[in-house]
């Protein structure tokens, strides 16, 4: 890539780390990439991994005890986390509760009686049996 170009796309667009609507009405993030023009796959793996990396910090942080547990349960909050948001992962007082006293059969209760089990429906019983489990299904 000509990074003469680069440099003048750049200064010409702008970059918007947030999704705007440009002034054709076009959904735009980045240096006025439309949106509706897709991500490519690496774009998407990058995206993954910063996410991921975001999750695992809002854990660490909101949840600092969470460290001391084991590699799967760490995995099933920071998925939960992943998956809605830290805001309403602390939002299950029961579960973590639960979690941190180490009861993990009623942190695996408290999952599958939540209105997130049943909009994720697979994903909460998989992760449920491995916060009951320890193990990686």
């Amino acid at each position: 890539m000509n990074p003469t170009w680069l440099k003048y796309i750049k200064k010409y667009e702008g970059l918007s780390l947030q999704p705007y609507t440009c002034p054709t009405g076009h959904l735009t993030i980045g240096y006025g990439h439309n949106l509706e023009n897709g991500i490519s796959l690496n774009v998407s793996e990058q995206l993954l991994q910063e996410d991921i990396v975001r999750a695992q910090m809002d854990v660490g942080e909101n949840i600092p005890w969470s460290k001391k547990l084991d590699e799967v349960r760490q995995f099933v909050l920071i998925d939960m986390c992943f998956n809605m948001g830290i805001k309403k992962l602390l939002t299950f007082k029961k579960m973590l509760a639960a979690l941190k006293q180490g009861y993990y059969d009623r942190t695996s209760y408290e999952m599958l009686e939540s209105y997130w089990a049943v909009q994720v429906g697979y994903r909460a019983r998989e992760l449920a049996e491995m916060m009951k489990t320890g193990e990686y299904k």
